[in-house]
C-alpha cells in the first residue's frame, strides 16, 4: 500500500511539472516577436523591424581589366521633384539627411567637385564637409543712430527642400566574360540652386560636395526608401540604385571635346532644352540597343 501512494505521490508530482513546463512554453509563444529580454515592450508597430538594420549587400563581382571590352562615363542628372523620385524628398528620412548624418559622423568621406568632372582626390576636411551643409546670405544692416551701414553675415542649415537635384556618375561597360553590358555607380552629389537675393532668379547650379558610391554602399543599405503602396517594402536606397528605380536624364558622355550634351546647342535658341533632352534620350536609346546588336536572332 505505502508502495502504492509513493508511485501515485511521484506520479503526480511528475505531471504537476510537466504542467508548469507546458504552461511556461505556452506563454513564451504569446509573446510578441519584438519582446526579448532588456528590450522596450511598447514597440510602436506590429514587430520591431530588423530586417533593414541587418541588411548586408553582396560584395560586387571581381572583374579584371582584359575582360572589359567597351566603356563610356555618363553623367546623370536625377530631378527630385518627377512623381517617381519623390522619395528623395520625403520629409520622414529624406536621402540629403542621409548624407548629412553618414558625413558630419565621419562614417563616409565627401569630396570636391573638380569643375563638374571629379576622379575622388579632393577630400574635404572637417571644417570644409560643416560648410557644404550649411548656407551663408550676406545683407546690408544700418544703424539708425549713426546712418551707418554694415554688412551682416547669417548662417544657416540646408534642408532637403533646397536640394532639387543630384547628380550621378556612373560606368558603362561591357563584360566579355559575363557576355553582358553592365553599369556601376562611381559617385553621387547634391546640387544646391545658388539664387540672386535681389531679383530672386536661379543664377547656377551648385554641386554641394561628392560621395563615393562604393564605400556609401554597405551604409545606404540601412535605410530604408518610404514606399507609397507598402510601408514595410523592404527596398533601401542601395537597393533603389542598384535596380535602377529612379527617373533621370543624361546631360554628360565622354567625347573628345568633353562637351556637355546642352554645349552642342547655342543658349539663345528658344529649343535648346528640348533638344538636349531629346538628345539625351537618343543616348539612352543607344545605350539599350548596344548589347542588343551584338547577338544574332
Amino acid at each position: 500500500m505505502n508502495k502504492f501512494l509513493k508511485s501515485a505521490f511521484f506520479f503526480s508530482l511528475l505531471l504537476g511539472t510537466l504542467g508548469m513546463n507546458a504552461q511556461t512554453k505556452i506563454g513564451a509563444e504569446d509573446l510578441l516577436e519584438s519582446s526579448e529580454p532588456g528590450e522596450d515592450i511598447y514597440v510602436d508597430d506590429i514587430v520591431a523591424k530588423r530586417l533593414i538594420t541587418e541588411n548586408r549587400v553582396l560584395q560586387y563581382e571581381p572583374i579584371r581589366e582584359a575582360d572589359i571590352a567597351w566603356q563610356k562615363t555618363i553623367y546623370r542628372v536625377i530631378e527630385t521633384r518627377e512623381k517617381m523620385n519623390l522619395a528623395f524628398r520625403t520629409p520622414v528620412k529624406p536621402f540629403f539627411e542621409i548624407l548629412r548624418d553618414l558625413s558630419m559622423n565621419g562614417d563616409i568621406t565627401i569630396f570636391k567637385d573638380d569643375a563638374g568632372k571629379p576622379d575622388f582626390k579632393l577630400p574635404m576636411n572637417a571644417s570644409e564637409v560643416e560648410s557644404a551643409f550649411f548656407k551663408t546670405d550676406t545683407s546690408t544692416v544700418i544703424d539708425y543712430d549713426t546712418y551707418e551701414e554694415s554688412i551682416s553675415i547669417t548662417k544657416s542649415e540646408l534642408f532637403y527642400e533646397d536640394i532639387n537635384r543630384y547628380r550621378i556618375k556612373e560606368i558603362w561597360f561591357f563584360d566579355e566574360e559575363a557576355s553582358m553590358l553592365k553599369v556601376r555607380i562611381i559617385g553621387i552629389a547634391p546640387v544646391i540652386d545658388r539664387i540672386d537675393a535681389e531679383t530672386g532668379v536661379v543664377k547656377y547650379p551648385e554641386v554641394l560636395f561628392w560621395t563615393y558610391y562604393s564605400t556609401a554602399r554597405e551604409l545606404l543599405s540601412k535605410h530604408r526608401v518610404i514606399n507609397d503602396e507598402n510601408d514595410i517594402a523592404p527596398m533601401t536606397w542601395a537597393d533603389l540604385f542598384e535596380s535602377r528605380f529612379f527617373s533621370s536624364y543624361i546631360y554628360k558622355i565622354t567625347n573628345v571635346l568633353d562637351k556637355r550634351v546642352q554645349d552642342n546647342y547655342a543658349p539663345t535658341d528658344e529649343r535648346s532644352g528640348i533638344n538636349a533632352l531629346l538628345e539625351s534620350e537618343q543616348i539612352k536609346a543607344e545605350l539599350f540597343n548596344f548589347e542588343h546588336d551584338l547577338w544574332e536572332y
